[in-house]
C-alpha cells in the first residue's frame, strides 16, 4: 500500500508535485487543522505530516498516529510540536533551518526603513487627501545610517540582519544565549550585551530574532519598554509571544517609544486592539519569508525529510532532522 502523506493547507505547488511523485498526498484547506481535534480525527490515516506553525501536533495528535512516521514542519520554528511526545513514540521531527535567513532578514531591513522613515504614516496622509505641498518639517524620520542597531538571537537571520544592517553604516550590538566566536563578531564590528536590558537602553533599533522558550516569552515587556529611549524603534519577526502585546500598546500610544514594525503576533491571527490603532505602528501578517524562492524551499526541504524518512533513509543522512 502507498505511503500517505497530510499536507495540512495549500503550499507551493511544485513541492505538493514532488511528494506526489512518490506518495499518496492529501492537502487540507486552510485553517481546517489549526483545531487540535481534527488532526487527532485525520492522522490515523497518514504516514507522514506536513503542518504549519499554526497547526497545534500534541502529545494526542501524535498518539493518534497510529501509522505516523515523520512530522516535517513548514517552518524554522517547531514550538507548534510536541517534539518530546514525538521521540517518544519513535516519530522524526525536521524543520526547516537556514533557507529564510536572506528572505526574513531583507523583511527585517523593510521594516527598520518603513517605521523609521515614517512610510506608512505618509502614505495614508497622503491618500486621505492631506498632502498639501512639500512641508521642510513633515514626517521626520530616523537615518539607519550611524544608528545603533539592537539584536536580540544572533543566528542566522540574526547574522543576516547584522551583514546587512553594516552595509548600511550600523553599529552593531546584540545579545545571545552565548557570545559569538570572534571571527563571527569582528567581520560585523559586533558589541556583545550580556543583559536585555543593556541592550535595550543602549539601541536605537530594537530586533527580535530570538526562538520562542519560557526564558523568551514576554521577554519584551513593560520593564523593558519602559528602559528603551522615546525615539527607538522595535521590530519583531521572531515569534510573537516574545512582546507582551498589552504593553507594547500602551508604550506607543503614549509615547514611550518611537515606533514598532511588527510582524507577529501574540495570540495569532488576533491582533490586540490597541495595537492596531498605535501610532508610528506597522502591522504585516506574518509575511517575512514570504518569497517564491524562500517558500519553495521551505517547503522542498520539509518534503525531502518525508521522502527521505518514508523511502528508508538513515536519518543521520537528513540534516534537518530535530534530534531526540
Amino acid at each position: 500500500m502507498n505511503k500517505r502523506v497530510l499536507v495540512t493547507e495549500p503550499i507551493i505547488p511544485s513541492v505538493i508535485d514532488t511528494l506526489k511523485e512518490h506518495f499518496e498526498v492529501e492537502v487540507g484547506e486552510r485553517g481546517t487543522y489549526n483545531d487540535e481535534q481534527a488532526l487527532i480525527d485525520a492522522i490515523p490515516e497518514y504516514d507522514a505530516l506536513l503542518p504549519m506553525l499554526s497547526n497545534p501536533v500534541t502529545v494526542d495528535v501524535i498518539n493518534a498516529g497510529k501509522n505516523l512516521k515523520i512530522i516535517a514542519n513548514h517552518a524554522v520554528g517547531y514550538n507548534n510540536i510536541d517534539v518530546e511526545a514525538a521521540h517518544r513514540q519513535n516519530v522524526h521531527v525536521a524543520n526547516t533551518p537556514g533557507v529564510l535567513s536572506d528572505s526574513c532578514a531583507e523583511f527585517t531591513m523593510a521594516l527598520m526603513l518603513a517605521v523609521g522613515r515614517r512610510l506608512y504614516e505618509a502614505q495614508r496622509h497622503l491618500q486621505d487627501g492631506n498632502f498639501d505641498g512639500w512641508d521642510p518639517l513633515g514626517f521626520l524620520g530616523m537615518e539607519l545610517q550611524g544608528s545603533r542597531l539592537g539584536i536580540i538571537g544572533m543566528g542566522r537571520i540574526g547574522q543576516a540582519v547584522a551583514r546587512r544592517a553594516r552595509a548600511l553604516g550600523m553599529e552593531i550590538l546584540y545579545h545571545n544565549r552565548s557570545r559569538l566566536a570572534a571571527d563571527i563578531e569582528d567581520p560585523l564590528s559586533a558589541e556583545y550585551c550580556e543583559e536585555v536590558a543593556d541592550l535595550a537602553r543602549r539601541a536605537d533599533v530594537l530586533t527580535l530574532h530570538c526562538p520562542l522558550t519560557e526564558e523568551t516569552t514576554h521577554l519584551i515587556d513593560n520593564r523593558i519598554l519602559s528602559i528603551m529611549g522615546e525615539d527607538t524603534i522595535l521590530i519583531n519577526t521572531a515569534r510573537g509571544p516574545v512582546v507582551d502585546e498589552a504593553a507594547l500598546a500602551e508604550a506607543l500610544h503614549e509615547g514611550k517609544i518611537g515606533g514598532a514594525g511588527i510582524d507577529v503576533f501574540e495570540k495569532e491571527p488576533e491582533v490586540h486592539p490597541r495595537l492596531k490603532t498605535a501610532p508610528r505602528c506597522l502591522l504585516t501578517p506574518h509575511i517575512a519569508s514570504a518569497s517564491h524562492k524562500t517558500r519553495e524551499a521551505i517547503g522542498m526541504l520539509a518534503a525531502n525529510a518525508i521522502i527521505g524518512i518514508l523511502q528508508g533513509a538513515s536519518p543521520s543522512d537528513i540534516p534537518n532532522l530535530i534530534e531526540p
